[in-house]
């Protein structure tokens, strides 16, 4: 009898240890999976620092590395990835600045931006038209003299 209770007893609490370590296994899996989610930007990339003027001076640089890219170029579509990466994040954090959205550099980045952004979704195998390239780089002309002034 005391053998039979025993042997219940282990039983019992092997399921109480296998649901408890299922918990927790699955509660530090949770945690891991948020804190790769909240980490940095990756290496290589520039990332978005929070200052304004400096976030667009180097997301211009970028772009104007990856439109001057020959179309033969090997590290042509790790590029354009990083192109495409860096305009969503300049996008979805400076979207909710009211302080920025009223500045005409902002304005005409958000131009350059969705342009870019459109050819890329569009036709993401075709090299960027000529004329693109000349609207854009007016733009990052326009933009460069924006910050440089201020506005």
């Amino acid at each position: 009898m005391i053998h039979r209770r025993l042997q219940c007893s282990s039983v019992v609490l092997r399921m109480l240890m296998k649901r408890y370590l299922s918990r927790l296994l699955s509660l530090v899996l949770v945690v891991c999976i948020g804190l790769m989610g909240c980490s940095s930007a990756p290496a290589g990339s520039i990332g978005i620092t929070g200052d304004y003027n400096q976030d667009t001076l180097a997301v211009v640089n970028v772009l104007r590395n990856a439109i001057e890219l020959p179309d033969d170029s090997p590290e042509k579509v790790a590029v354009q990835a990083q192109a495409r990466q860096l305009i969503n994040d300049f996008s979805s954090y400076y979207r909710r600045e009211d302080s920025v959205a009223r500045l005409n550099s902002y304005t005409t980045m958000r131009t350059a931006l969705n342009s870019l952004a459109g050819h890329y979704s569009s036709y993401p195998n075709r090299p960027i038209p000529q004329k693109l390239k000349d609207r854009l780089e007016m733009e990052f002309k326009q933009i460069e003299q924006a910050i440089s002034r201020g506005v």
